[in-house]
């Protein structure tokens, strides 16, 4: 197909852009579209995947049939069966009559299948019938009943890791990725970007009565780096916040900054992002060993740091010196900006006021580590708590207060050593 026939369709459609990816796709609909070949669109949501299906449907012989567009993960799921194929009446509660479905209404047309991998799998088998035979029956009824239906799918899910999940059908992604369609996401489109911008101000003027806005050389160039997650939709919602809300028509980048969002993609770390997963093969136990790991890390700097609390007297009395100089290290677990002395790590994590609860052996037998002997934290702890009870005249509140614990901790661990 050349250039001309794709321009052509372009206008016919009103698609707009230049980009190479673009246009390869919309040279594949056209190419296929005079076949009764199933197609399967891929793309992001908002890359405007159901102009190709329209682009299929009106170049093919079925032209002249009725076109249906239909998005599976609307319909409730309970009601996708009955509504694309139908059900007899007193079939179900409320089938007070027989009602046609989709398939069987557009015989000799097309149905457009959006978002495709929310269809149930139930109806995935319907469907995997319809494509293969022509055949379908109606919810309630046992007669056979054919069709003539071109089926045009679309989805912004990766099929192939459905399938490995078992929340789609093989076979059914098989004959359904017949023809495969890309639809490129807006941030791979290039300059298409400020091509669709001033169609959007273009159209907004017009119906709002206003002056068209345009963007500085900066803002221009702030556009283009922004990565729209939204594609199409999210650019012309932008626009026409602008078209309406901006005084001055002239849109600089420090004023095009307020409609775009701070944050873009995913709030996931970026080791873990899907598409690391997948590459790197993570799975949910190697995530939990990472964490596992750096807490053991962080559970030894803090025991190295108890030692040399605990060794030196001094320390001791001027604790709180001492862990204002480790904030970095006590992180979450020192709640207060000066925390009171802590005499032990078992004390601080145990305390019940303290959520971040670690079972330390647990940690040691998934890191294979042999702590040495020498660090006695429980004999150390012991003594400390002695110290604690003889200042305060045996007083368990004040002894608890000195040792960073509750008392109820205290007490635990009073029987626990069998303090008198």
């Amino acid at each position: 197909m050349d250039s001309v026939d794709i321009l052509s369709i372009k206008q016919r459609f009103g698609i707009i852009g230049n980009s190479p990816l673009l246009n390869h796709a919309i040279q594949v609909a056209a190419q296929v579209a005079g076949t009764d070949m199933t197609v399967l669109i891929t793309g992001e949501s908002g890359s405007g995947k159901e102009s190709f299906s329209k682009i299929i449907h009106q170049l093919s012989k079925r032209k002249h049939g009725q076109f249906i567009a239909i998005n599976c993960g609307a319909i409730p799921e309970g009601t996708i069966d009955s509504e694309l194929f139908g059900h007899e009446k007193g079939s179900f509660t409320g089938a007070h009559e027989a009602r046609k479905g989709y398939f069987e209404v557009t015989d000799g047309g097309t149905i457009f299948l959006d978002e495709i991998a929310e269809m149930p799998l139930g109806t995935q088998a319907r469907l995997l019938r319809v494509l293969e035979n022509g055949e379908f029956i109606r919810v309630g009824s046992s007669k056979i009943q054919k069709t003539d239906v071109r089926v045009v799918a679309a989805t912004n899910v990766n099929l192939i890791q459905a399938v490995e999940k078992g929340k789609f059908r093989e076979d059914l992604y098989y004959r359904l990725n017949t023809v495969p369609i890309y639809v490129p996401p807006l941030r791979e489109r290039g300059n298409d970007i400020l091509l669709l911008y001033r169609k959007f101000a273009t159209d907004f003027s017009e119906k709002y009565r206003v002056k068209p806005v345009f963007l500085t050389d900066e803002a221009s160039a702030l556009m283009l780096q922004f990565r729209f997650p939204g594609n199409i939709r999210q650019l012309k919602n932008i626009v026409e916040q602008m078209s309406v809300l901006e005084m001055e028509r002239e849109i600089s980048r420090e004023t095009l900054e307020k409609y775009l969002p701070m944050q873009q993609g995913s709030q996931t770390p970026a080791l873990f992002r899907d598409h690391d997963i997948r590459e790197n093969n993570f799975t949910e136990r190697d995530i939990l060993y990472k964490v596992l790991f750096d807490m053991k890390k962080d559970m030894n700097d803090l025991k190295k740091l108890v030692y040399e609390l605990l060794q030196n007297e001094e320390s001791y009395s001027n604790g709180d010196d001492v862990l204002k100089n480790h904030k970095d290290l006590f992180g979450s677990l020192a709640k207060d900006s000066t925390p009171e002395p802590v005499v032990n790590a078992h004390l601080l994590l145990e305390d019940g006021k303290n959520k971040n609860t670690i079972d330390l052996d647990k940690v040691e037998d998934i890191t294979h580590e042999t702590e040495d002997d020498s660090l006695s934290l429980e004999k150390k702890e012991k003594e400390m708590i002695l110290k604690a009870l003889r200042k305060n005249r045996n007083k368990r509140k004040y002894a608890a207060q000195d040792l960073g614990i509750s008392e109820r901790t205290l007490y635990r661990k009073i029987k626990q050593y069998e303090i008198e």
